[in-house]
């Protein structure tokens, strides 16, 4: 948070200066936000929606002229559902899914089954952020997800798509939430917000969790505070200010993995954590995120915008960490890989202590655009330059084993911890992105569009070993287009096809391979997209996607090395999907937000013909997400939610040989509003797998190892807010 008190300052000094200058100027509310509220073009869907994704992925059009598929996740959405985490959040759209999410630890999600990578997948008001941390929901409007390679945005980042969270705006509100759960929980949320003077406003929001968690021994604490401003310098000017600090405390929770490598846990427990030992801490995770966003119009027809950006995350791990089994028993003569549990159960246990784990993410961004006509042809151009530093600063790591525990064993015999201690912290990565870009919005007439730009964009990366020695020096230079063409054969109706190419890094090979540690080159990904999005009413919106993404494969290649594996880039992982989507209202009473994504993710040429002709891991072939609102005419203060969530069986190995059921979870919930004192008071009920269902939530991986994560239980959440304004 080193940062965040210098932005705190110059909010204060802003308030001053802005009471000054605006004297007894017209009240004009509007104005301060840079987001819109809802267009002719997505009525219905939630009056929270955006004019546009926030994004510089095709310039700043609407959601209806933007040849992406964009989710928009909106406040009452995010209220009603009472959703905390990012994993409750990847719920809300087919498209996404778990990767590697423990509860009490940051978590990680898949777009289009491909894994978002925390430097870069992640973003607040367009600004890239440190996407190791548990970011607050508390201070936000909307959440937009933008899937796939779209437009601009695809620098140097995973194929799969951004998640971006947009931040309240100032505006006249006084509430407070206060909130339960089944399991004890208790959670209370203030959000104050006004104009001190017509064109300076503040908002504020607080929030703190005792977490009770369904996971035996994995209680927590988290608290957020998070201001925002907005100041009308002048008529063409605005200024936005948004600073955020959370903290929170909870042990992390230690999937399961696969036992002998080849068979499901029989009798796994979603309440039990692994490997638990009493001298374990809780894992604190400390992050602020700041940022600076001026816009200026030169006239009606040029705009410059420029924003800056902080991220800061600080992670002090101290796990009884349950993993693999080459110190048991059954594992002893090397039949069974170590990275694996035993047949029997058997786990060993670590003593995984990593504190000061800190990693910051600075953006500064530039924008201009303008809008002028050559002949006949009109166009809308957007020229830009992005300067993107990321560093990570870390000590040497405990990572001891200590015993030995298993699967159905309440709690694990009591082991001594390592007596060893972390190192120095050093600095371990400095990532620099440089970019340039521009974008064409070509105007044919009234129903055609074209869109043509490039991105050049420039990395030079540097890590370093635990002690602080030069490792590994990365340099490239890419020229990344974009291209789109749109099609409106009336003004609720676009179809559009669009071409993306992309950069991601490579991947560090998993330990227990032959070149283990070893990072391989990066990846060039290619999306070639078509769609459609129809306005069908004023209240309901429709979409549709059809993609094909290619990146080449990188995966550990079975071979005659004494390891057994080596880490290879090797032929293209392709997954072609289709996307549908509903939102809005269908009648007075009912409001449906539906979506369904079915992908098909495949290895070619990598070699290994048993990788191959079949669907890659943690790759369901079909999910689906529905949830229903309705409004129950007789008592009009009173709606009735419901939910169903289904995937397809999902692969846990490479070669396909063993899956997890698919499964189906329910949920329901109520929302009733009635006017208490002059006021609004609404109440929330929600109750998440009503059924009690057991399911494996994914088979995800991190660091190469692979892992199952049983889905939470059911779990009830109440909640009352009160609006005093």
């Amino acid at each position: 948070m080193t940062r965040t008190p210098l932005a705190l300052a110059l909010l204060a000094a802003l308030a001053a200066n802005g009471a000054a200058a605006t004297g007894s100027a017209t009240p004009q509310p509007d104005t301060p936000q840079a987001v819109d509220l809802a267009t002719v073009h997505v009525r219905g869907q939630a009056p929270e929606h955006p004019r546009d994704s926030g994004l510089d992925s095709y310039g700043r059009a609407t959601l209806h002229d933007t040849p992406a598929s964009i989710t928009v996740v909106a406040r009452q959405q995010l209220d009603d559902r009472q959703i905390r985490t990012l994993s409750e959040l990847a719920r809300e759209d087919a498209a996404l899914g778990d990767n590697y999410a423990p509860v009490g630890y940051y978590q990680d999600i898949a777009i289009r089954g491909y894994v978002l990578d925390p430097a870069t997948g992640f973003r607040s008001n367009g600004l890239t952020i440190a996407g190791e941390q548990k970011v607050p929901l508390e201070d936000v409007q909307q959440v937009q997800i933008l899937k796939g390679l779209a437009g601009l945005e695809a620098g140097v980042m995973e194929p799969g798509g951004v998640v971006n969270y947009v931040s309240k705006r100032p505006a006249d509100v006084r509430s407070v939430t206060l909130g339960t759960d089944s399991h004890g929980s208790r959670h209370v949320a203030v959000d104050v917000g006004g104009w001190l003077t017509p064109q300076f406003g503040v908002r504020v929001n607080a929030a703190h969790e005792d977490i009770h968690s369904y996971v035996h021994h994995a209680n927590g604490r988290r608290s957020m505070l998070a201001l925002a401003a907005d100041w009308k310098i002048s008529e063409r000017t605005t200024l936005e200010l948004d600073g955020n600090y959370q903290t929170s405390g909870q042990r992390s929770v230690s999937g399961y993995q696969l036992l002998g490598g080849t068979t499901l846990p029989p009798h796994p427990d979603a309440r039990r954590m692994l490997g638990y030992q009493p001298w374990q801490q809780p894992v604190g995770i400390r992050s602020s995120n700041s940022s600076v966003r001026i816009e200026h119009a030169f006239s009606d027809d040029w705009h410059l915008r420029v924003a800056g950006g902080h991220s800061r995350s600080v992670i002090d791990d101290n796990v009884a960490f349950a993993y693999g089994c080459f110190y048991a028993s059954e594992c002893a003569d090397g039949s069974v890989p170590g990275w694996f549990f035993a047949p029997n159960g058997d786990y060993d246990i670590y003593d995984f202590r990593s504190p000061d784990d800190t990693r910051v993410s600075d953006e500064a961004r530039a924008v201009l655009e303008g809008r002028f006509a050559t002949g006949a042809l009109s166009h809308e151009l957007s020229l830009g330059a992005s300067a993107f530093r990321r560093t990570i600063d870390r000590r040497a790591y405990v990572y001891d084993y200590v015993g030995t525990g298993n699967i159905d064993q309440a709690d694990p015999p009591i082991f001594a911890p390592s007596p060893n201690q972390p190192g120095p912290l050093v600095r371990r990565l400095t990532s620099w992105q440089h970019s340039l870009f521009a974008l064409d919005r070509m105007h044919l007439g009234e129903r055609w569009q074209l869109i043509a730009g490039a991105r050049l964009a420039r990395l030079h990366e540097r890590s370093y070993d635990d002690s602080g020695a030069p490792e590994r020096t990365t340099r490239l230079r890419k020229a990344l287009p974009q291209a789109a063409v749109l099609w409106q054969p009336n003004a609720p109706t676009t179809v559009y096809l669009s071409y993306s190419e992309g950069l991601s890094l490579g991947i560090e090979a998993p330990y227990w391979t032959s070149n283990g540690g070893s990072t391989l080159g990066p990846r060039l990904s290619r999306q070639l997209e078509a769609g459609v999005k129809l306005q069908a009413t004023d209240a309901l919106a429709l979409s549709g996607a059809l993609y094909r993404i290619h990146q080449p494969f990188q995966f550990a290649r079975p071979d005659g090395t004494p390891a057994g594996f080596t880490f290879v880039q090797q032929g293209d992982e392709v997954h072609t999907g289709v996307e549908l989507g509903a939102n809005g209202r269908l009648g007075d009473n009912l409001r449906v937000i539906a979506s369904a994504s079915v992908i098909q993710a495949r290895a070619e040429g990598s070699g290994t013909p048993a990788y191959e002709g079949h669907q890659l891991t943690n790759v369901p072939r079909l999910r689906t997400a529905v949830f229903l609102d309705y409004r129950l005419p007789s008592a009009p203060a009173l709606s009735l939610l419901g939910g169903w969530r289904h995937a397809s069986a999902n692969v846990a190995t490479p070669d396909g040989a063993v899956r997890v059921p698919s499964y189906d979870v329910f949920d329901a919930g109520l929302r009733y509003t009635t006017p208490w004192r002059g006021h609004a008071l609404t109440w929330r009920l929600s109750v998440d797998n009503v059924f009690n269902h057991f399911y494996w939530r994914d088979t995800g991986s991190a660091g190469g190892d692979r892992y199952l994560f049983p889905g939470a239980p059911r779990l009830a959440r109440l909640s009352v807010s009160y609006d005093f304004q």
